[in-house]
């Protein structure tokens, strides 16, 4: 029995060293993948220079041009569920020519709720959109999703998950709504493609569409 008793506290002392590395080594990750108030500033800055894990397209020289512009302002108080598939193509082409990041929030599953676990991203994303350096911007909020599920289900899902973000950036930021442009793509612009369940390819992208130069 004692022989069997003290086996038995090596094997319980043995798993709790295991968890608490593990433990450990999770806290790391989670920390490394957060993502700064610093970081969504500088990746939405035109002409700034990309940090490490962020996602950006560099800028092109010139601001928006007076055509862009005047597109994204008849988008501007659109609803994310009317835009036609030609307007969202549009979107989309601007975008790419812009700064911008992909933020990984996660959502409660199969909703468009936000995940306590994003609520950091999301409130570093509100922060940086009232920064100074970025006032007079319009932002693009487009929606992803992973390719589980049917095409019709995953638009409609990336639709309102952008709102839901947008909708946190209103209330909570005073962020105002006709700044922020929202739109959903489901399945159709994978992130990995050669993935498609990966987590990577559920995210928001943010983009500065217009900037204050855009505007003088």
């Amino acid at each position: 029995m004692a022989i069997a008793s003290k086996r038995h506290g090596r094997d319980t002392l043995r798993s709790l060293l295991v968890l608490g590395v593990l433990m450990a080594m999770s806290g790391g990750m989670a920390n490394a993948g957060e993502v700064s108030e610093g970081q969504i500033l500088q990746a939405l800055t035109p002409k700034k220079p990309l940090t490490r894990s962020l996602s950006m397209t560099p800028p092109p020289e010139a601001a928006t041009s007076p055509a862009d512009a005047r597109f994204i302002d008849t988008v501007r108080n659109r609803t994310t569920r009317s835009l036609s598939t030609g307007e969202r193509q549009q979107i989309a082409t601007i975008a790419d020519q812009r700064p911008s990041i992909d933020l990984e929030i996660n959502f409660v599953y199969n909703s468009a709720t936000i995940g306590a676990n994003a609520k950091s991203a999301v409130e570093a994303l509100g922060r940086a959109l009232t920064n100074p350096d970025l006032k007079g911007s319009t932002f693009l909020l487009a929606g992803y999703t992973d390719a589980a599920g049917s095409d019709g289900y995953n638009q409609s899902l990336s639709e309102r998950r952008a709102d839901a973000v947008k909708r946190y950036l209103v209330e909570k930021f005073g962020i105002a709504g006709n700044d922020l442009v929202t739109v959903g793509y489901g399945e159709t612009r994978l992130k990995k493609p050669d993935a498609p369940l990966d987590a990577a390819n559920r995210r928001v992208q943010v983009v500065n569409m217009q900037t204050k130069t855009a505007a003088k």
